[in-house]
């Protein structure tokens, strides 16, 4: 921890007027209480997702607490590029955007690679993501306040090395956790090198991160480090779930790296030990985060993998 004052959440702003879009909005999930909050702030949330079903129960969710919440529904599956062109293309009748959250990805998952030839876990961690961001930056720059926040975790520090080999023939790490960490330092490099072009273009967008420190999501549904459940994965989850801050506290980090008035480049998370969990503050990241050649390195690298140059 930076050592940096708390913010809280009943500090967020009247925010009528302005658009935010949230990726990873699962019922019960972090992104469920960023959008009823932001919501219940005023704003029209946009929230991205690539089962509409569940989509449906999130905004249900959400309206139960703020009846008057201004929600729309948007597919996007992040582990496909032509998807994302997709959910993009979809998403330019919704006109400037004030806020994009980079919320959704997965954890940990077994090995498998996407029909377009990526790691599953690398392609909706990061470079759907880091697409979905560059289609969308037209919008965020329309807004004239623009702000991209890239949710990435404690997991990052697991990761040794950038993940800077050829994505469609480098295998990812063999621990499942290092992997995970990689997709997760991707994160961090992205939005580093983003601000740092965004800053350099002279635009009216900041890039910002956070991490939900321990909380109790989704993610774990299906069994420690998506493993069926049973024996052993079963009592680590239902420790977790005891142990685990409640998901609408893991919230908090994202909230105030979308609203409270911070410099790009902030990286936001728990301010109790071990960023574990209680309010948020301004936290450091690895040293391997803040590599400036590494960051600059896999921004080529993602720009070739995707497909798309950003504007300079």
């Amino acid at each position: 921890m930076s050592g940096a004052t708390t913010w809280h959440p009943a500090a967020i702003p009247d925010l009528t007027g302005r658009t935010y879009l949230v990726t990873g909005t699962s019922p019960g999930g972090i992104g469920q209480y960023v959008v009823r909050d932001l919501a219940a702030a005023g704003a029209r949330v946009v929230m991205a997702g690539r089962n509409a079903r569940r989509l449906s129960a999130t905004v249900d969710l959400v309206r139960a607490e703020v009846p008057d919440a201004d929600l729309d529904e948007l597919l996007l599956d992040l582990a496909s590029l032509e998807a994302v062109r997709r959910a993009a293309h979809e998403a330019e009748h919704f006109g400037p955007l004030h806020g994009l959250v980079n919320n959704a990805g997965v954890m940990a998952s077994q090995p498998h690679r996407t029909v377009e030839g990526l790691d599953l876990q690398m392609a909706t961690n990061h470079f759907g993501p880091f697409l979905l961001t560059g289609l969308l930056l037209p919008q965020l720059v329309a807004s004239g306040d623009g702000r991209v926040v890239t949710v990435s975790s404690q997991a990052h520090r697991a990761a040794r090395t950038a993940p800077l080999g050829e994505p469609r023939t480098t295998p990812p790490p063999r621990n499942r956790l290092q992997a995970y960490g990689q997709s997760k330092l991707a994160n961090l490099l992205f939005t580093y090198e983003l601000d740092r072009r965004l800053r350099s273009a002279g635009l009216p967008v900041k890039a910002l991160a956070a991490h939900p420190g321990y909380s109790a999501t989704p993610l774990f549904a299906n069994g420690r480090f998506g493993r069926p459940s049973g024996g052993a994965a079963s009592i680590v989850d239902a420790v977790h779930k005891a142990v685990a801050q409640p998901a609408a506290h893991g919230a908090w980090p994202l909230l105030m790296a979308c609203v409270a008035d911070l410099p790009g480049s902030t990286y936001c998370g728990p301010s109790g030990r071990g960023e574990t969990r209680g309010l948020p503050t301004v936290v450091r990241p690895s040293d391997l985060a803040r590599d400036e050649a590494a960051q600059h390195e896999l921004w080529e690298l993602s720009e070739r993998t995707v497909g798309l140059r950003y504007p300079h």
